[in-house]
């Protein structure tokens, strides 16, 4: 007998010998197809199977016969398949979908297609009109363990907490995980397609990166320390490695790099250097108020003599401007020993508020900052801190000072840097801190002189109007207290101090 199956193939029933009906196929037209394929019945019993299902379970076709199809699926699965079965067999649709097989006690992922068909045919197996149902199962197992691989390098990439990039050959960026986007401060679809360059810092010379690209095109590692800056031009130091990523061919397709975010290591190796660097200060100051201090008072002692004998006006004006020198001499020894020590005074109950509006009132009358507009805005409920007032003071007017020598032109005349000079001075603060900031938009600080502000006598002012000590004593008081200053300025756009004090266990609530 034979089942017409919609035109396009023929399975006809042996009935040789009285041996059961069987089903097989006209040319072992079956037998020749890469994947497994199977003929079942509406109850899934199989009726026939090809030779590449009989070597995938090591089965002969003589055992799958009379087999139900569903022994092959693995528990989980089963329903799966029924509902698919159901639908294919009930309506006549084609199904594909993903399910497993269980074969030598492992699982196994195939994609399956069913084909369902009807035939009038009638065997031992299938005694009655029966809908019948083409199976083919792929085996996708080595495919499924590289999309568990993706999706594994997936979440790792995506919340690891170092930066990722990977770029094309030609260097374009073709991701980045949630780490870059936070240490760099661009958005990923802000990079998306956009040159690493985006990042320069300018810190490195042609030369870094001529011999970064050579040995990466080369297939090679290359490791280095990159300095970036931010979307908002702050930089960021980053220990980078990049690997050229090569297909299976031994074709360069692109690049991975993986950065290890070491910008606040780097502030605390500048904090920790900036320390040393002020206990060597310390040293020196009492080593100078000793070998210096004790011949200055000398040379001033023989200036006052030779002025009170000396009768000759031209000489004395010049004894006078001796002794002007000798007692700023003296005052810069006393500075630098008074602030390289540990401070004596008491810590007592401050009222931020209220020593920043006293510092703001000394400023205010000084003759620089007549024309000067100076705006207040304070937090009302900023708590008391434990620290020294009057050190805190001196600390907010050496900044004001500096602020309103970079508005100040001329005094005299009343000019100004800006045509509407101000100094805004606000408090804030978060569970943890308090903060006190005072910008001016005067003429701003050299990107190049930001980091040395700190350093003693260090100054950007003319010969004889600064020492360069205000900003390293105020450095040394807020360090004192646990706190910190941070800075940010833009050439002839402005500069803002920030003071940062920690509220701790000493904090009166």
């Amino acid at each position: 007998m034979e089942i017409n199956l919609n035109n396009r193939i023929l399975i006809t029933e042996d009935k040789s010998d009285n041996e059961l009906h069987t089903f097989h196929i006209p040319c072992n037209f079956f037998d020749i197809l890469p994947d497994m394929s199977f003929v079942i019945d509406s109850k899934c019993n199989i009726l026939h199977c090809n030779k590449a299902a009989s070597e995938f379970f090591s089965l002969s076709k003589k055992e799958f016969i009379g087999k139900n199809f569903l022994d092959l699926i693995s528990d989980d699965k089963k329903e799966e398949f029924k509902t698919n079965f159901e639908q294919a067999i009930n309506y006549g649709l084609n199904q594909k979908f993903e399910s497993t097989f269980i074969a030598f006690e492992q699982k196994k992922y195939v994609q399956i297609i069913l084909s369902p068909f009807f035939t009038v045919a009638k065997t031992n197996l299938s005694n009655q009109d029966d809908h019948l149902c083409f199976v083919f199962a792929r085996d996708i197992s080595i495919q499924k363990e590289k999309e568990l691989d993706l999706v594994r390098f997936a979440n790792v990439a995506e919340y690891t907490v170092n930066p990722l990039e990977i770029t094309d050959v030609e260097g374009k960026i073709i991701y980045v995980n949630p780490a870059f986007e936070r240490s760099s401060g661009y958005t990923r679809d802000e990079l998306i397609g956009k040159n690493p360059n985006i990042f320069s810092s300018h810190k490195h010379s042609k030369d870094f990166w001529k011999n970064m690209w050579t040995t990466i095109k080369q297939g090679k590692v290359w490791i280095g320390e990159v300095i970036n800056k931010r979307k908002d031009g702050q930089l960021f130091y980053t220990d980078l490695l990049i690997s050229p990523i090569i297909d299976n061919n031994g074709k360069l397709i692109g690049y991975f790099g993986i950065h290890r975010d070491k910008t606040e290591q780097k502030k605390l190796e500048q904090q920790l250097i900036h320390a040393q660097k002020m206990e060597s200060i310390g040293l020196l100051a009492a080593g100078l108020a000793h070998e210096v201090g004790n011949p200055l008072a000398s040379i001033s002692s023989l200036v006052q003599v030779i002025q009170r004998t000396n009768k000759d006006e031209f000489t004395n004006q010049k004894l006078e401007l001796i002794k002007s020198q000798i007692n700023r001499i003296s005052k810069i020894i006393r500075d630098l020993v008074n602030f390289s020590r540990q401070s004596n005074y008491e810590l007592q109950s401050t009222d931020i508020n209220k020593v920043l509006k006293s510092a703001i009132e000394i400023a205010r009358v000084s003759k620089k900052a007549k024309g000067i507009n100076f705006v207040e805005e304070y937090e009302q409920d900023i708590p008391i801190l434990y620290l020294v007032p009057d050190q805190l003071q001196q600390v907010f007017l050496n900044i004001l000072i500096n602020a309103i020598d970079a508005l100040c032109i001329d005094a005299d005349s009343m000019s100004y840097f800006h045509p509407n000079p101000q100094i805004i001075s606000k408090t804030y603060k978060d569970p943890n801190r308090v903060f006190i900031s005072i910008t001016d938009n005067g003429i701003g600080i050299p990107e190049s002189a930001i980091e040395k502000i700190f350093d003693p006598f260090y100054t950007t002012k003319k010969v004889g109007e600064g020492t360069g000590l205000g900003l390293w004593v105020s450095y040394n008081i807020i360090k004192s207290f646990q706190g910190e200053i941070q800075v940010s300025s833009s050439e002839n756009e402005g500069t803002t101090f920030t003071i940062v004090l920690p509220i701790n266990l000493d904090t009166i609530e």
